[in-house]
């Protein structure tokens, strides 16, 4: 392995860190931001909402408009537009403003994570295709939970503006790195055309894979959503404990994203992801129970950190090997949706933890996240049988990220 490839993870790394960042920092700054412009709480909101939108726009469209343009130029210009975007909400002088500045982000997040996977595969052997993922996503993983409690604290000293200042301070070393380390001539899928996009979408089984990455995130965040509030209201922990309890949740999520890395490269993506779906909901399903004594619940979020993010290489290298089977000449097309999936996931499942919570309660939300997650189970199975029946093997191995 040459020393350019893990500086060109760590650039890819960083990347993540900064966008994961941005992307769910918002939510600790909704009432500073609401007071601040005189805007209502839902108003404030409505940025989340955008955001997801450019995402979810953004990964399947824009990858495929910019399916010739070289990978390194197109990752440079990408964190150069999340860079702007940062800028523009750290000067916006009011609301209108401040929603353009979201969605650029997110234009720029969906793309990022679509190609990055493809990069990330392209710069290692190809048996450590799931573990090169892994060590990218671990800096989105890692953002969700030590950005937004660091970034709401520089929000609430310095004002809300400076916490994009420093955001956008991290987008330019992700900048740089992305030019010094990133290889310039790596090897892309030929662009597709109109039809063989509309052609991924029109198959059942990549269809299938991201309709396992919808429930699988749908599941984890219907209930990590409110999971500060159970640890408060439930448990009894006091502001500051929650945050320390989610910094430590923070190190055990980046540790379960890479061994779920190297259980994908070993075992192949459907046992590895049927492992970790059984896991997560396993641990979703006690989370009900362990919610009431302090120790138990610390060590349920442990747990539950190493299991909530542990399925993302391993559904991003399986979207990938389906996608050559299926859809050979949109690869990064069908990567990019699998991104828009993520979002729709998470999207969904807060939503639906919203309902649950105003309804029913907040301890019935770990439950019902973890029978949304064995339905990710039951589909990730039903898709292991069809490569099955089909006499393709289920491993990791051999997998061709770009087409030759």
């Amino acid at each position: 392995m040459s020393r350019g490839i893990p500086l060109a993870l760590l650039a890819l790394t960083l990347g993540a860190y900064a966008i994961g960042t941005t992307e769910f920092v918002i939510v600790g700054l909704i009432p500073t931001i609401a007071a601040d412009l005189g805007v209502t709480l839902p108003s404030a909101g409505l940025l989340v909402s955008l955001y997801a939108l450019g995402v979810a726009v953004g990964a399947p469209v824009l990858t495929a408009l910019t399916g010739r343009v070289p990978r390194k130029t197109l990752l440079v210009a990408l964190m150069l537009l999340f860079t702007l975007g940062n800028v523009i909400a750290w000067m916006a002088p009011g609301y209108g403003s401040l929603i353009v500045a979201r969605v650029l982000t997110g234009l720029a997040h969906g793309v990022f994570f679509s190609i990055g996977s493809i990069i990330a595969t392209s710069v290692v052997p190809k048996e450590k295709a799931a573990s090169a993922i892994a060590i990218m996503f671990t800096g989105l993983t890692v953002a969700l939970v030590t950005g937004v409690p660091l970034g709401t604290f520089i929000g609430q000293h310095l004002g809300w503006r400076a916490t994009f200042l420093a955001v956008a301070a991290l987008g330019v070393i992700a900048l740089i790195g992305s030019l010094l380390f990133v290889p310039r001539h790596l090897q892309r899928s030929a662009p597709a055309t109109f039809g063989q996009q509309l052609a991924v979408l029109a198959q059942p089984r990549l269809l299938l894979v991201y309709a396992i990455t919808a429930f699988g995130y749908g599941g984890t965040f219907l209930s990590f959503t409110y999971l500060a509030s159970i640890l408060q209201d439930v448990t009894g922990f006091s502001a500051n404990a929650v945050s320390g309890v989610l910094l430590v949740y923070g190190v055990s999520v980046a540790i379960g994203n890479l061994w779920g890395g190297r259980l994908a490269d070993r075992r192949g993506p459907i046992p590895a992801l049927k492992l970790i779906f059984a896991l997560l909901a396993a641990v979703l399903f006690v989370l009900t129970f362990t919610a009431y004594n302090t120790w138990l619940v610390l060590l349920t979020v442990l747990a539950l950190g190493a299991v909530a993010f542990g399925n993302v290489p391993g559904l991003q290298v399986y979207v990938v090997k389906q996608a050559q089977r299926f859809a050979p000449q949109a690869v990064d097309v069908a990567s990019g949706l699998n991104i828009a999936a993520f979002n729709v996931g998470i999207a969904l499942g807060a939503s639906l933890g919203g309902l649950v919570v105003e309804h029913f309660g907040l301890m019935h939300t770990p439950w019902l996240g973890a029978l949304v997650v064995m339905g990710a189970f039951g589909l990730t199975a039903w898709s292991g049988r069809l490569d099955r029946r089909d006499g393709v093997a289920d491993r990791a191995e051999g997998i061709a990220v770009s087409a030759h």
